[in-house]
C-alpha cells in the first residue's frame, strides 16, 4: 500500500531521540574572561566612590565640616569653572544648598 503524500502519520519506527546540544569549544573561557572583564570595569568605576565614602565614615562630623567650609562656591556654576564639580560630601566646598537631591553630591552633571 502507497501512503499519500499528505499523510500525517509518522514515518520513523521509534521515538524520536533528541540529541544533547554541546557548548562550543573555549565558551567557559570567554565566559570566565568576559565575566573577569565586567568585574574589572565595575571596580575601576566604583573605586572613587567606596574612596570618598570611606574617607567621609573615618572623620568626625567636626573634621568634615572643616573641610567642607575649607573652600566656597557660590553656587555650581562656580564650581563648574574652579573645576572641582561633582563635589561629595566630606569633600572641600560641598554644601547642602548646592546638593538638590541631597544625595552627597553636589552640582551633579545635568542629564
Amino acid at each position: 500500500m502507497q501512503r499519500h503524500p499528505y499523510d500525517s502519520r509518522r514515518r520513523s519506527n521509534g521515538p524520536r531521540r533528541y540529541q544533547k546540544r554541546k557548548p562550543a569549544k573555549g565558551s567557559f573561557g570567554l565566559q570566565v574572561l568576559g565575566l573577569s572583564l565586567i568585574a574589572g570595569v565595575a571596580t575601576w568605576q566604583g573605586a572613587p566612590v567606596v574612596e570618598s565614602l570611606w574617607s567621609t565614615v573615618s572623620k568626625t562630623p567636626e573634621e568634615i565640616a572643616a573641610i567642607e567650609q575649607s573652600a566656597y562656591y557660590a553656587g555650581c556654576d562656580d564650581a563648574r569653572a574652579a573645576g572641582v564639580a561633582p563635589i561629595s560630601r566630606g569633600q572641600p566646598g560641598y554644601r547642602e544648598g548646592m546638593d538638590g537631591d541631597l544625595d552627597g553630591v553636589a552640582c551633579e552633571p545635568y542629564r
